[in-house]
């Protein structure tokens, strides 16, 4: 039997956050298993960890339809459950990936945790056919990076009214597509939402490797290295951000919401 937490990621609020499975393993089973469980939980990001010698983690994350290469929620809830389970004491916890490199989170006397993730600068570009109309929306600005395409609107407002045609919008070759604006909330420096049904997500509640573009966009825009983010989807969550050269910190609350085994184990 395996063991699978549920977590809300990016906050301290039951059934707020971001949702993310995490599954603890003591071997690698096959790709196709790995996504198959990903498929079953059905959320955002499940999060497979295997305990290497030495105290490091190898990590990895699947949606419902794919694997994908950075993930900062589920990383989040990776952490709670190592420390909340007692499977690590150490403070600063070490995740070896296949595509992002190494990433770590510290746990914080807040009881915050703060993980160090690349900055995912994004480059102002050509707006692709489709993309603007599939969103609904008027851009200021948009831009691009490896994996996601930023488009900037005017006001708050304009973010938390959109209803994009996500069918239109899954055409976009890309990761997903962020949608952000200045915040008019002085608790918040901006605030955004996350659409990926290239993905297997139609929205993300709370994406934290978006917020590895939005930190650097934002921090350009606003001159400033600490900033919060809220995402505005139905869920909603907060997301601190720390400007660190090369590297942004993601700072975030998480909480339990169930415990459990997974039973189909891998053939």
């Amino acid at each position: 039997m395996i063991p699978l937490s549920v977590v809300d990621a990016f906050t301290d609020t039951p059934f707020r956050g971001n949702p993310a499975a995490v599954c603890l393993l003591d071997s690698w089973p096959s790709n196709e298993w790995l996504q198959l469980v990903g498929r079953e939980m059905n959320l955002a990001e499940t999060a497979f960890l295997r305990h290497r010698p030495g105290g490091e983690y190898e990590l990895r994350w699947f949606t419902p339809t794919v694997e994908v290469a950075l993930c900062g929620h589920a990383t989040l809830a990776s952490a709670h459950v190592l420390w909340e389970s007692g499977a690590a004491t150490q403070d600063v916890l070490t995740f070896a990936t296949n595509k992002s490199g190494i990433l770590t989170a510290r746990r914080l006397p807040s009881g915050e945790i703060e993980l160090d993730f690349p900055a995912q600068p994004a480059t102002p570009c050509a707006t692709p056919a489709g993309l603007l109309e599939s969103l609904g929306a008027n851009a200021i600005a948009v831009a691009r990076n490896e994996s996601d395409y930023l488009v900037e609107v005017a006001t708050e407002a304009e973010v938390r009214a959109l209803t994009p045609d996500l069918t239109r919008l899954a055409r976009i070759e890309c990761r997903g597509v962020i949608v952000t604006a200045k915040s008019d909330d002085a608790r918040y420096d901006f605030v955004s939402r996350f659409f990926a049904p290239q993905s297997g997500i139609d929205e993300d509640p709370v994406t934290g490797s978006a917020h590895c573009c939005l930190a650097v966009w934002w921090g350009n825009k606003l001159n400033k290295v600490e900033m919060t983010g809220y995402q505005a989807s139905t869920r909603g969550g907060v997301v601190r951000v720390v400007r660190a050269g090369d590297r942004v910190k993601l700072i975030g609350r998480a909480i339990t919401i169930s415990r459990g085994q997974l039973l189909a184990l891998p053939m």
